[in-house]
């Protein structure tokens, strides 16, 4: 019997090693269905208790990750890489705000077909994750959603539209009170599954199997 069509829900940040490296491993899967799956992303912020009131971040917030946290991120990461097979061109990256990147995906989102936005979503994934390009920078977000068909000048608009910055801000607060503690986290028909996951689980998620 053929797969169904299906949209599995994620909630990332793209600061966060392990949404790149989950979504790697979501591809993984989506390759082994028959049936389409399509991804309704949530954003996130992991960052939230370190902004000020003006959106910036506050990096002398202590937010208990000392270097110790770090490392054994690293460790982890590194333990992914290997086992998905993917190279990446940094394993954390703490100086890059991803509040400019979350907005300018979340229009592209609304305003735009699935297949455009995804191709912008995974194009500021890879800046990051396999170039090691600041997402936070505008002409770098103006360049990958030209490149996704998407004029430069709606995310220019996008970047500096205050309704739009809060809009994204009410889906960090609404992925918390929906019980989101971290990212990624992958929802599909009422169960969950957080972290990094393998395709095998990601499979368990969806079909039930």
């Amino acid at each position: 019997m053929s797969q169904s069509a299906a949209t599995v829900t994620v909630y990332s940040d793209y600061v966060c090693p392990f949404c790149y490296l989950g979504r790697e491993s979501l591809r993984e899967y989506r390759a082994s269905r028959e049936g389409d799956l399509e991804v309704d992303w949530h954003p996130f912020d992991l960052r939230s208790g370190k902004r000020n009131p003006d959106g910036t971040i506050d990096h002398s917030v202590e937010d208990g990750k000392g270097e110790d946290y770090y490392e054994q991120a690293r460790e982890n990461v590194r333990r992914l890489q290997e086992e998905y097979g993917v190279e990446m061109a940094q394993e954390i990256a703490t100086d890059v705000d991803s509040l400019p990147a979350q907005i300018a995906s979340y229009y592209v989102k609304t305003n735009r077909d699935y297949e455009t936005w995804l191709a912008f979503d995974v194009a500021i994934f890879e800046a990051l994750w396999q170039d090691g390009a600041d997402i936070g920078d505008a002409d770098l977000l103006v360049d990958l959603a030209e490149e996704a068909g998407v004029d430069g000048a709606e995310i220019r608009s996008a970047l500096d539209d205050e309704r739009l910055r809060e809009a994204v801000r009410a889906k960090f607060t609404e992925a918390q009170q929906q019980g989101v503690t971290g990212v990624p986290t992958f929802a599909y028909d009422g169960h969950a599954a957080r972290g990094a996951v393998p395709p095998e689980h990601l499979e368990r998620l969806v079909e039930g199997t």
